[in-house]
């Protein structure tokens, strides 16, 4: 299993970034995770940090070294973050309890699942095409859905911004699993909170993807979409690997890539069957990951690569 990788997150014009992503894998299963914190919500970013560290967990025990059934996997993952958020909010005795929307994608033997609840989305991308994206859950999607909205209103209409699906409300969530098919070399998953997506058109983000390796293309994306929304701007968040198949060759080659480049390709095909990589760690309090922390982790997953490198050698 090989893949390139790079993530990148902003506070744009908000006090405070509630956004999260991070990636774990083992020697044959990847998983990504996004979650956005609901600002209207007391500690958005408390339940976006507790969804991505309860389902992390829950891969790290399970994937051995891959998920077994992976629909089940993700709509149970997402159910326990929903109860954990929920005992957070007694134990700390909050006011209410935080809420936040989520994106997760699980790849293993080339074929890739995913789930979400809320407006966070994934694309599945090839070619500068997009194969599919997750359906916001939305007032204005269930409008367009029954007719009683059109498409093009998706960017002015006034309930645009209210969800009716995420982690950490009264009801339970919804969980939308979908089974997309198989991952051909070259083919790109990103995913990304609404502070991005909703900046930029579908076709332009497929085509600056399309014409760019992940490591040039997310920070495009996020520099394009802060400079749109101005003083204005929400969190800006984005995760994104492209699948490089049995060989790094494929898709991509590796010699048209830079040496920054080569260092966001991970190859677990030497790796134990018992080692899990992460970028998500448990954090004491549950506070919000700094800059410090993410480079540490992204540090961590380096050692490992390097440490399969050896083993190949």
């Amino acid at each position: 299993m090989q893949f390139s990788v790079y993530q990148e997150s902003h506070i744009g014009g908000r006090k405070v970034n509630q956004d999260r992503m991070g990636y774990s894998f083992t020697r044959d299963a990847l998983l990504l995770v996004l979650a956005d914190g609901m600002g209207g919500h007391l500690r958005g970013e408390i339940a976006a940090t507790v969804a991505l560290q309860t389902i992390s967990a829950l891969f790290q025990q399970q994937a051995t070294p891959y998920v077994r059934k992976p629909e089940r996997f993700l709509e149970e993952a997402f159910m326990a973050a929903h109860n954990d958020i929920h005992q957070y909010r007694a134990v700390h005795k909050l006011p209410e309890t935080p809420r936040t929307t989520i994106v997760a994608c699980l790849i293993q033997h080339n074929t890739a699942t995913w789930a979400h609840c809320g407006d966070s989305r994934l694309y599945w991308m090839r070619g500068g095409e997009i194969l599919a994206r997750t359906r916001d859950h939305s007032h204005i999607e269930s409008l367009i859905a029954k007719g009683m909205a059109q498409p093009s209103e998706r960017a002015t209409h006034p309930d645009r911004n209210k969800l009716y699906n995420c982690l950490g409300a009264d009801s339970l969530p919804k969980v939308e699993v979908s089974s997309g098919g198989g991952m051909l070399p070259g083919d790109v998953m990103l995913l990304c909170s609404d502070g991005l997506w909703s900046m930029l058109p579908d076709d332009d983000l497929a085509r600056r993807m399309q014409s760019q390796t992940v490591v040039r293309a997310v920070p495009d994306l996020l520099h394009t979409a802060l400079e749109a929304a101005g003083s204005a701007s929400d969190n800006v968040t984005a995760l994104a690997i492209m699948w490089q198949g049995s060989s790094i060759i494929d898709g991509m080659g590796a010699s048209t890539m830079a040496a920054a480049e080569l260092s966001t390709v991970i190859s677990t095909e030497a790796l134990p069957e018992n080692l899990h990589s992460t970028t998500i760690h448990s954090v004491p309090g549950v506070d919000a990951f700094d800059e410090d922390e993410i480079e540490r982790a992204i540090a961590e997953i380096r050692g490992a690569i390097e440490k399969s490198s050896q083993i190949l050698k």
